[in-house]
């Protein structure tokens, strides 16, 4: 009976006109990059982006499995949804979507579950009866293409690659993605040089990890670099998050001499310990991503860069969080995300010995969170008087001034109001760093 008056709603929503939706996404880059090929693709069918649920029929969550806690949060606005509007059509897709499959359709207030593949043409799958479309995803061997005509961002995100090879014992994702399959070249550049025909200055290249591209097919990423560098005309370009033993001399040594690519790294560190690296499945120790960092601050004009930490995986004591703290605070990085380990079904940390109370996790994160915050605070300060270029977003900030993104990743807002700079590059001095904000002048 639910699948029948299911699909009634479906049929009833396209013939009759009713074609609105509203998307929410969470989680990663590459999610955000999918949520927007969803929106081309229902847009394309005559489904229309909505604001507000109030205004839609159909509510889609793009979601993310990293964590229980973001799984309990996906339950929770797809129940909301539900809530706010009672014959609304839900579906959830994306990685928690992957991972528990038919067994979400439990839940009365999910109407469909849509694999991450098939999420790439979700129109196709949300006309046919069937509520779950989730396919084998470890069999998938290669890139599945989603062009992206546009964006409403003033930065435009090209997923370059899906999947993840590694077996980090906290970390679920290469079952909710599958093995690492690459975008080829020739596609890649086809879309980037779309997005330059729409005036787009900047692109984002993203994927799960990124840093495996080309292995499939005997390529390396810095081979796709050199492509970007020399066979297309958008000016700006920044790399997603890397492991540091991916970032090799070669690579830095391109990245120093290019004149697109911007010095802003993200490396995905996950500890400072060489125990708890160990106990995660991590391939590298802290000493060397120390120096990686170091050697990237020397190499460039105030890089900036970022990094992910878990507090609290299971078996880190007292001793091994300190030995983590010191790290950082000796570390050139310019911040740090971090949250508390979160146990995940079917992962090797989930079931190890000598779990850390949660409120010890939150503890460490909190520690970890104010280091990140002074090191912001000292970077941003570094950057006090330089002249930098910066790409003017599509909107103002709430007083009306015009703000824009550094090559080295920071938002500064300028001292214009004038509407016809946005989307296009400008030099501003950087003048003062004031209330967690950035201000600089115009030059």
């Amino acid at each position: 009976m639910i699948l029948k008056n299911v699909y009634n709603k479906i049929y009833f929503i396209y013939y009759t006109g009713m074609k609105k939706f509203y998307i929410h996404t969470m989680g990663c880059k590459a999610n955000q990059f999918e949520s927007a090929v969803i929106i081309e693709n229902l847009e394309k069918n005559g489904i229309l982006q909505a604001d507000k649920i109030e205004d839609a029929c159909i509510y889609i969550l793009n979601s993310c499995t990293v964590t229980g806690k973001s799984d309990n949060e996906a339950l929770y606005l797809l129940r909301n949804a539900k809530h706010k509007k009672t014959d609304i059509i839900t579906v959830l897709t994306g990685c928690f979507a992957q991972i528990e499959k038919e067994a979400l359709l439990k839940n009365d207030f999910i109407d469909y579950v849509i694999g991450n593949d098939e999420k790439l043409h979700i129109f196709n799958f949300l006309q046919t009866a069937e509520r779950c479309h989730t396919r084998d995803i470890m069999a998938l061997n290669t890139f599945t293409k989603a062009e992206l005509a546009g964006t409403s961002k003033t930065r435009a995100s090209l997923k370059i690659q899906d999947g993840c090879d590694n077996r980090c014992s906290y970390c679920i994702i290469p079952f909710a993605r599958g093995k690492s399959r690459s975008a080829d070249i020739d596609f890649i550049l086809k879309q980037i040089n779309e997005f330059s025909r729409k005036g787009f200055k900047e692109v984002v290249l993203t994927g799960i990890h990124i840093g495996l591209w080309g292995r499939d097919f005997g390529l390396t990423l810095l081979d796709l670099l050199k492509e970007i560098e020399t066979g297309t005309t958008i000016e700006r370009y920044r790399l997603g998050s890397l492991n540091p033993l991916e970032i090799t001399d070669e690579i830095l040594d391109f990245l120093q001499n290019s004149e697109k690519f911007c010095p802003h790294f993200h490396l995905s560190l996950q500890s400072a310990c060489n125990k708890t690296l160990k106990s995660m499945n991590r391939f590298y120790k802290v000493e060397d991503y120390l120096k990686q960092i170091d050697r990237i601050n020397a190499m460039f004009d105030l890089p900036f860069l970022g990094s992910d930490i878990i507090t609290g995986f299971a078996g880190e004591t007292d001793e091994d969080f300190e030995i983590t703290r010191q790290n950082l605070e000796k570390s050139g990085l310019s911040q740090i995300h971090t949250f508390p380990y979160s146990k995940r079904a079917g992962t090797i940390g989930a079931s190890a010995p000598d779990q850390v109370d949660d409120k010890v996790k939150e503890q460490r994160a909190a520690i970890v969170k104010e280091i990140s915050r002074k090191k912001l605070s000292e970077f941003i300060n570094k950057n006090i008087g330089t002249v930098r270029e910066i790409l003017i977003e599509k909107h103002p900030d709430k007083n009306g001034f015009m703000k824009g993104i550094t090559r080295n990743y920071l938002t500064v807002i300028t001292n214009s109001k004038d509407l016809s700079i946005a989307t296009s590059l400008k030099k501003v001095r950087i003048t003062k760093y004031e209330n967690c904000k950035i201000f600089g002048e115009l030059i």
